[in-house]
């Protein structure tokens, strides 16, 4: 009886904020932990001015939430209307509720590509070379709903070393996001850190984007000192996605809006996404098939 009223309570909120979604005034947007929260607040501040006078908002509201499960909860819950998630994150929601979000755009990256790698970095001072080498070492993930820092190199490892990762290392943890887990094997807490990565450009220059790429944006890590020992496959990057409740309209609307950033300020749209990129492709849930079921198999929803 409880399960039932809690979705019927849920269902009530979706169609009061379908109701209102053609003069929305306020839009709520939700963003994954991961990085400390002063530079999430501040790399989206440009996203939240642009979004405010492109759509006549009287408030663009962020949530930079602890973790990436409160943008998921925020999202399946109603009070959030757009974030950008990871796949696996992305499988999580779908796997709650196929109805919940419809996913818009992805990220390209500078090759046109549209996907990104999970990689496991050591620091070169622990003789560490490749994954086989860290046999009976602690291994980092980022956080359970993360794609590339757990799923994909809880299932994919396992491919390389011939053995379940809590078998083949001596154990495993969470370390708070993925800001968090590379400084985790930086600071040699850990061994080997999973991470996301684009996988292309320069690895003095931590890549093109994703986590390496903005810790040595920062100055936090010399990646001089870092050596990296796994790579898993290609990985869909992850979708923008729209609460369902908003409509089609806002779906459409927000869609060109974001593909028109990159060359309308580039600098925001950088800031964003944590990188160089090319800039947005249009998506669809297919897309993510193969992750959703993935998650289901291995973590479930």
């Amino acid at each position: 009886m409880l399960k039932k009223a809690l979705f019927a309570a849920t269902a009530l909120f979706a169609l009061a904020g379908g109701a209102h979604a053609a003069d929305l005034k306020e839009f709520r947007i939700g963003i994954l932990g991961g990085e400390n929260e002063t530079d999430r607040l501040r790399n989206y501040a440009c996203l939240a001015d642009h979004l405010k006078q492109e759509f006549g908002l009287e408030k663009v509201s962020l949530f930079p939430a602890a973790d990436y499960d409160g943008v998921i909860q925020g999202l399946l819950g109603g009070t959030l209307d757009f974030a950008e998630l990871g796949a696996s994150g992305y499988a999580s929601v779908y796997l709650k509720d196929p109805k919940a979000v419809t996913p818009i755009l992805t990220t390209q990256q500078k090759d046109g590509s549209t996907g990104y790698y999970s990689i496991g970095l050591a620091l070169k001072s622990s003789g560490i070379k490749n994954i086989k080498d860290a046999k009976g070492k602690k291994l980092g993930y980022a956080d359970p709903d993360s794609t590339s820092g757990y799923l994909v190199p809880l299932t994919q490892i396992p491919k390389d070393t011939g053995m379940p990762n809590d078998k083949f290392f001596a154990s495993t943890q969470f370390n708070g996001g993925h800001e968090n887990n590379l400084l985790a094997a930086y600071d040699g807490k850990v061994d080997v850190a999973v991470d996301d990565s684009s996988g292309i450009g320069d690895f003095k220059d931590g890549y093109t984007s994703g986590t390496f790429r903005k810790e040595v944006d920062k100055g936090a890590v010399d990646p001089n000192k870092l050596v990296e020992v796994w790579r898993s496959p290609l990985i869909p990057n992850g979708p923008l996605v729209v609460r369902n409740a908003l409509g089609e309209d806002w779906q459409t609307k927000l869609a060109a809006f974001f593909t028109a950033l990159p060359e309308k300020d580039h600098k925001c749209f950088a800031a964003v996404e944590g990188g160089d990129y090319k800039g947005y492709a249009p998506v669809k849930h297919d897309f993510y098939k193969a992750v959703v079921e993935v998650r289901k198999a291995a973590i479930g929803g």
